[in-house]
Order: structure tokens, then C-alpha cells, then sequence
């Protein structure tokens, strides 16, 4: 077998962006192959080529959206880097499509929704139990909050819409993390985290 070159890696990767814009936007059982390829200005056999079939490559968006989300917590909460407005820009600039099809994605149903869901309420049940030696129920918390934030990426149309301005642009994004840790309070997060977030949000409105 012949090694992937660097050109048919990001060929792959642009179909794969393609995909997920349409999928976020249309629904999979909406969107084709047929449509994906002339979206991106390429043959429906290029597509196939890469991918297979459309269920592939759906598992294809899905995997990836999964690896960024896992880099983004473990950046963010593992390594400590919510403090930095460059770890937000970052976020702020990357995330959108991502999150697009990630809100499509768990109203629409797949394995790779399903397994970010369940992995972020694993994350923060950790996060949540760390330190905390008393009888809470961790895990009825952790699922209650994954579902309280992702149900801002699945609702992004309406938030946007209420507060006037676009969730994903730098304003937005910033109006919408206020209002989190304005809802929350600093012992339940832990108070170190809670400040970092905050201190990173207070940084990155300023440079804007």
C-alpha cells in the first residue's frame, strides 16, 4: 500500500470541512455525496476515493470534532491554559464549525455525538469530584451541566438571535462565558478554575 502524501492529507481534510458545513447545515440524510463534491468543486468519485461511502465520512467528521474536543479540554482544564486570551483566541477562531456540527449532530443522532457527550460528562466529573470528598452526586451534576452548555451550541440560531449578536463572533462568545460563570457559582467548578476562566474572558475582551 502506498503511503497517504501530504497533498491527498489535506485534499481529505478540505472534503472533510466541505462535509461537515453541509452536514451542520442540511442534516446527513440531506446532504450527498453528489452534493458534497460539487460544493467543494471536485469529481463524486474523489470523494469516494477518500472516504468510501457517506456514512464514513460522517464517522470521518465525527472522529475529528472528538480529537478536537479532547485537545481543547485537555488544554484548556487539564493543562491550565483558561487564563490565556491566546487559548481563546484560538478556540474563538477554530471552534464554530466544529460546534455547528457538533449541535447538529446530537439532534440528528450518531455514535461519535454520543461518545463526545458521554466523554465531556466523564471530564467533568472528574473535574467536579476533584478535591470534594462529600456525598454529591458528581454524576448527576456533570450530565445536568455538559447538557446546560451544549444546549447553547444545539440552540446557537436563537441565542444569537436574543442576544444581538452572533454566539461565534469574539463579542458573543465572550457575552455568553460572562453569563456561565455569572450562573455559576466559583466552589461548584473549583475556585481556581472558576478565576482562570474568568481572568482568560476579562483578557481576551480587552484585546478586541
Amino acid at each position: 500500500m502506498r503511503p497517504i502524501s501530504e497533498e491527498d492529507l489535506t485534499a481529505r481534510a478540505r472534503l472533510r470541512d466541505v462535509a461537515m458545513a453541509l452536514f451542520a447545515e442540511q442534516g446527513v440524510k440531506a446532504t450527498t455525496i453528489r452534493g458534497i463534491a460539487a460544493a467543494a468543486g471536485v469529481s463524486p468519485g474523489l470523494v469516494q476515493h477518500h472516504f468510501g461511502t457517506k456514512e464514513e465520512l460522517r464517522q470521518a467528521c465525527d472522529d475529528y470534532v472528538l480529537s478536537y474536543v479532547r485537545e481543547q479540554v485537555s488544554s484548556g482544564v487539564t493543562d491550565r491554559n483558561l487564563e490565556t486570551p491566546e487559548f481563546i483566541e484560538t478556540v474563538q477562531r477554530t471552534a464554530p464549525p466544529l460546534m455547528k456540527y457538533l449541535g447538529r449532530a446530537l439532534v440528528d443522532g450518531s455514535p461519535g455525538a454520543a461518545a463526545m457527550f458521554d466523554e465531556l460528562v466523564s471530564v467533568t466529573e472528574d473535574n467536579l469530584a476533584r478535591g470534594d470528598h462529600s456525598e454529591a452526586d458528581h454524576r448527576a451534576r456533570a450530565t445536568v451541566l455538559t447538557a446546560m452548555k451544549l444546549g447553547i451550541t444545539v440552540l446557537h440560531e436563537h441565542v444569537s438571535r436574543a442576544l444581538g449578536t452572533d454566539l461565534y463572533a469574539p463579542q458573543g462568545a465572550v457575552r455568553v462565558g460572562n453569563a456561565q460563570l455569572d450562573l455559576i457559582r466559583p466552589e461548584f467548578l473549583g475556585r481556581e478554575l472558576f478565576e482562570q476562566a474568568r481572568t482568560g474572558l476579562e483578557k481576551f475582551e480587552g484585546q478586541q
